[in-house]
């Protein structure tokens, strides 16, 4: 699977994927990661990135032009059929990434390609360029390189042949909706942290894959609870923060019409 990525920090992409399992994987041609200098569609001669925003405000905006340009050359080469292949711009706007997107695209495309915003954000207009914007949490990064490395590494480890055992990917976190992984043990059987002493459950030692299978099935349970627990606390938490946010742009449209009418 291809996956192009356009920075201005090609470095940050290139090392991450040098290494491990992955760096292996790009040796081994099951994956491939190309990072593009973005600086290098610059509208000038000074390199040129972005400008200030239309309307005032803080921070500076990534400009439309050299990303078009950029994408220009990326999907002339090698052509991939539409339905193949995405154009993802990461933000915090997008839609949330999960492990059933990284199945569905592992699983349906062949080429990814990846427009990392900095600043303050990039020239709305982009959109129009892209196929999907995605986010990879609720919170803000400096830039979309780590959400790149991210996403790639999610999609690319779910692909024959980069993996040494392909099994464990349908027993693991998130391989199903609301599943979470039973916890794992290793040797020695007892670990002291100071004075306190934790054993490994005595089912995982007994030898009977049939009581061991049971407890695992159990832990799957209990965490299938807790990130139903999760899920509600922070809708509501999401629900209450709408609501005060709404209240104060009411407050403050009523403001600015009094402040007119005087």
């Amino acid at each position: 699977m291809l996956f192009r990525v356009v920075t201005i920090f090609p470095d940050l992409i290139n090392q991450y994927f040098s290494t491990g399992v992955l760096g292996r994987a790009q040796n081994k041609k099951t994956i491939t990661v190309k990072a593009y200098d973005l600086r290098q569609w610059a509208t000038n001669r000074y390199g040129t990135l972005d400008d200030t925003p239309y309307g005032g405000g803080a921070g500076m905006v990534m400009k439309a032009e050299p990303i078009y340009q950029a994408l220009k050359k990326i999907k002339s080469s090698p052509r991939v059929k539409p339905r193949q292949q995405k154009v993802i711009l990461l933000s915090a706007r997008g839609k949330r990434w999960n492990q059933q997107l990284a199945q569905d695209y592992a699983k349906n495309l062949k080429s990814l390609i990846f427009i990392c915003g900095r600043y303050e954000g990039v020239d709305e207009r982009v959109k129009e360029l892209i196929d999907e914007e995605i986010s990879i949490g609720d919170f803000v990064l400096t830039g979309g390189e780590v959400a790149a490395t991210v996403i790639i590494d999610s999609i690319a480890r779910l692909i024959p042949g980069v993996l040494g055992n392909q099994e464990s990917l349908s027993q693991e976190s998130h391989s199903k909706i609301g599943v979470l992984e039973y916890p794992h043990y290793t040797k020695p059987e007892v670990v002291s942290f100071g004075s306190k002493k934790y054993r490994v459950p005595a089912v995982l030692l007994s030898g009977n894959h049939q009581a061991i299978a049971a407890w695992r099935h159990a832990q799957l349970r209990s965490n299938i609870s807790l990130a139903k627990e999760i899920k509600v606390k922070t809708t509501k938490k999401i629900k209450k923060e709408f609501v005060n946010l709404k209240t104060s742009s009411t407050k403050v449209v009523k403001a600015t019409k009094t402040k007119k009418r005087k």
